[in-house]
């Protein structure tokens, strides 16, 4: 650790120590909240007590924003409550905190959709691309737009591989490729935090420790049934990869996932098949002594309290410790090495825990300490550095212009027959799942008898779940189309040549598609227009398979959840994509 570093560790636990101690337990809560146009600072939120109460009575200062309004709105919003944090309570400053904001998916537990920003393809897309620069230029993009909205803080990058196919949190990661994914995450963090934190930066919180891609099944641990990831491929280092070079890169923070390690060694001895955020083994023992990582960790949200959110059921992701009662949960958290309970907001059991003895006031004061080191590397300790800066009138032209040329540069080209692309000439199109309004000048929409050529336009499948929370939100099982969707195709493709479009969210089994399609297309997020763009020439398309497509569920079934590019014999392989402007 730097001379530098150490000045302000112990700035930052001599400002932690001059607070109650109810204050700097405030400081390790970090919930989810909504605002809106003309926010009732008083009001109760469905997801919890008013941000009056919160922030005040409660002492807490780190919030992610769920739903939120225009960025002038957020930006009119986040300011009133930094004024409130400022001239009543313990008069530090807030932190407001979002998961990705600047592309196509729209998840409430993961990513929300481009909303008065700049829309780019899914990271995944820009792991398609592969190239640094312009993943720089994105997280500076991300970090300038948060910067006027009053956000400072990024729950991403999320840096997990994407070993499993089924997964449904893929969009969000880069590709299968610890290199490649350690790589695109360096200039990432460049872009949003700069060669250090600072004043000028949104802190990044690099997730999911320590690599939430060997999902058994590829179920999601949001949910009882998602909770075990596996390594029967032996290949839990691969996906400690990344966070290894995030650590170097001097990440903010890091998230731990929900997940439980099944029948993990290191060392010798077997992990403790408890969630990761819960496991000592995991935070203390892997990240702070081995890796040597002395920052902020920010559980993953929900932990701790069982909930039920508009009217469906969402049990704490308490996966291997769910017999605890609630106060043992953040006695265990805390144990473990954890700063910050994402999602939460009952500090009075966390009070109740020091006045017991069960909790120590030194554990409360280190964990608090590491939150403040955050505010105080980036100028919030200042209360009028807290204060949003000048702001952008959002969004920027040149960013929506760059944001869509990316999209069109993602485009992979996985199969085209001859003279089918790039598409040089206007012609009457038939249209399926493609808008009217994104055709060039001269075209023509045109029934199938009548059509020169169609476009068909699908998203990766999926299983459709909506028994908890989020989980209609989430794509998960099955990657086989339906058969209707594949006889469509077909019937299609008998009158007219078809360019079939896939958007890749997750893998996609294309098996039966492929034969019916005289261009056979994956895009990561991207308009009707931007795509158009990169199947005409206008932004040649780039894109390689960040990914494998599998050929057969027999094939996914078979392959290791934590082994990228296993299946068998797959139907285009990771790094597969066409230039389809060598011989235009």
């Amino acid at each position: 650790m730097t001379i530098e570093a150490l000045a302000i560790d112990q700035q930052a636990r001599t400002l932690v120590e001059a607070l109650p101690v109810a204050d700097r337990v405030g400081l390790l809560f970090h919930p989810i909240v909504m605002l809106r146009a003309g926010q009732d600072l008083d009001e109760p939120s469905p997801l919890g007590p008013s941000l009056r109460e919160l922030i005040i009575d409660r002492g807490i200062r780190f919030f992610c924003l769920s739903a939120i309004p225009s960025p002038a709105e957020t930006a009119e919003v986040t300011d009133r409550l930094q004024t409130l944090a400022r001239d009543e309570g313990n008069g530090l400053p807030l932190v407001f905190s979002t998961d990705p904001r600047h592309s196509f998916v729209q998840n409430a537990g993961a990513a929300h959709a481009a909303h008065g920003v700049s829309q780019w393809p899914e990271p995944l897309g820009l792991g398609a691309i592969g190239d640094a620069d312009e993943v720089r230029r994105f997280g500076r993009t991300v970090r300038d737009d948060y910067r006027t909205m009053g956000i400072r803080m990024a729950l991403h990058p999320q840096v997990d591989l994407t070993t499993e196919a089924r997964w449904a949190r893929q969009a969000q990661s880069f590709g299968t490729l610890p290199s490649e994914t350690s790589r695109l995450l360096r200039a990432f963090l460049e872009g949003l935090q700069g060669e250090h934190l600072s004043e000028e930066s949104v802190a990044a919180v690099v997730k999911h420790f320590p690599g939430g891609g060997a999902q058994l099944d590829g179920e999601d641990p949001h949910f009882p049934y998602g909770r075990e990831q596996v390594y029967p491929a032996g290949r839990f280092e691969e996906h400690l990869e990344p966070f290894r070079a995030a650590i170097d890169a001097g990440a903010a923070a890091i998230m731990p996932y929900y997940g439980v390690p099944v029948g993990l060694r290191r060392g010798g001895r077997a992990i403790p098949e408890v969630g990761f955020g819960y496991n000592r083994d995991i935070i203390t023992g892997l990240l702070r002594e081995e890796l040597g990582y002395d920052g902020m960790v920010l559980s993953d949200f929900g932990l701790v309290t069982d909930a039920e959110v508009f009217g469906k059921p969402f049990p704490a992701r308490a996966w291997g410790v769910e017999h605890l009662s609630v106060g043992e949960r953040y006695a265990a958290l805390l144990a473990a090495g954890v700063d910050q309970f994402g999602g939460e907001h009952d500090t009075a059991a966390v009070l109740d825990l020091v006045a017991s003895g069960a909790v120590s006031e030194e554990t409360i004061t280190t964990a608090a300490a590491r939150t403040a080191t955050v505010l105080i590397r980036m100028g919030l300790a200042d209360t009028e550095l807290a204060r949003r800066p000048d702001a952008y009138v959002l969004p920027r032209v040149a960013d929506v212009a760059a944001g869509r040329r990316a999209q069109s540069r993602a485009v992979t080209v996985l199969k085209y027959e001859a003279a089918t692309l790039p598409i040089r000439r206007a012609h009457r199109v038939y249209l399926d799942g493609v808008s009217p309004d994104a055709l060039p000048d001269g075209w023509t929409v045109a029934s199938l008898e009548e059509a020169e050529l169609a476009f068909i336009r699908r998203t990766a499948p999926f299983e459709p779940r909506d028994t908890y929370f989020l989980e209609a939100g989430m794509q998960q099982g099955s990657l086989d189309f339906p058969d209707e969707d594949v006889t469509e195709i077909a019937r299609v493709a008998a009158h007219a040549p078809t360019v079939v479009v896939v958007t890749l969210t997750r893998p996609a089994i294309l098996t039966e598609i492929e034969p019916h399609a005289a261009a056979l297309v994956g895009d990561f997020g991207a308009s009707d227009a931007a795509l158009i763009d990169a199947l005409t020439g206008v932004v040649p398309p780039e894109g390689r398979l960040p990914f494998e497509l599998p050929r057969s569920m027999a094939a996914v079934e078979a392959a290791a959840p934590d082994a990228g590019a296993d299946t068998v014999d797959p139907l285009f392989p990771l790094g597969h994509g066409l230039d389809i402007m060598k011989d235009a």
